[in-house]
């Protein structure tokens, strides 16, 4: 086998889907194929491919407005980690983002926040994964007091939230068969299908109350099971999503490349999830 300094790291096209997704799948991520399809259609996907011409490691870069990008989807195949893979294909990403000017984001795991520190990434928000494993439609005898809200409605508040503009990305989740826009009075928020389970998220609301509320009425109107990445800060709403069952998985930390960003007009109560910020 060649030395992984030898080994190239190439730019992936539409056709590595299905491969993409069975690095995720392996790792128990949630991501299906149509996020892998999103990728690699709007970003720059770079990936390895071993002698066989298998794939085994990749990195994402997902360009957003105002000069803003998201890197996610580092993976290695457990047969080839800690060979210095996921480092390589992330520098893959901060060279493509320094030739258009982008300044970039993350979302890493505890181990993956200690190597992007060192490559200039500094902390920001922390997030903290929750799974519900059985929500349950009451639908039948009490219909939740849920509208639908547009897409251009969720992408305003979004853009408090983050600082720059994901219209694109908004419409592309909530477009997706089985996502829905939904709201109850000033809280809002995209549900939608992942591989193993529902997600919710972004989700914005003024108040913890509100936050909470809405959860509780889509789990009412939900089967099966949910994820849902809450802003750690927002204490209120993560102590009231635990005492009502939600379980905490994991923790994540947002990282930003170089300076540090001004806090965002909105905090948001829940993210997109770590793949999209």
């Amino acid at each position: 086998m060649a030395g992984t300094d030898e080994t190239p790291i190439v730019r992936l096209g539409l056709d590595d889907a299905a491969a993409g997704l069975l690095l995720s799948t392996e790792a128990h991520w949630n991501q299906n194929e149509a996020d892998w399809r999103f990728f690699l259609t709007k970003g720059a996907v770079f990936g390895v491919r071993d002698s066989d011409g298998h794939l085994v490691a990749s990195a994402a870069l997902l360009p957003y407005s105002s000069g803003n990008a998201w890197i996610s989807m580092v993976l290695v195949t457990e047969s080839w980690r800690r060979r210095g893979l996921a480092t390589r294909s992330v520098d893959a990403c901060l060279a493509a983002a320094a030739k258009q000017g982008l300044t970039t984001w993350l979302d890493a795991t505890p181990a993956g926040a200690s190597v992007y520190g060192p490559l200039g990434f500094k902390p920001t928000l922390q997030l903290r994964r929750l799974r519900l494993e059985h929500a349950m439609s009451t639908k039948a005898e009490a219909p939740p007091s849920l509208s639908s809200v547009d897409t251009a409605t969720l992408a305003a508040r979004d853009r408090l939230a983050m600082g720059f503009d994901r219209v694109d990305l908004l419409t592309e989740l909530g477009g997706r068969s089985g996502s829905r826009l939904v709201s109850n009075g000033d809280a809002l928020a995209l549900v939608r299908d992942g591989r193993k389970a529902r997600h919710i998220g972004p989700l914005l609301a003024t108040s913890p109350e509100q936050a909470l509320t809405l959860v509780n009425e889509i789990v009412r109107s939900e089967n099966g099971p949910l994820l849902i990445d809450v802003v750690f800060e927002q204490a209120p709403f993560l102590d009231g999503l635990t005492r009502s069952g939600w379980k905490i998985e994991r923790p994540f930390q947002r990282m930003r490349f170089g300076d540090a960003a001004p806090p965002p007009a909105q905090l948001p109560f829940a993210v997109a999830g770590p793949e999209y910020g």
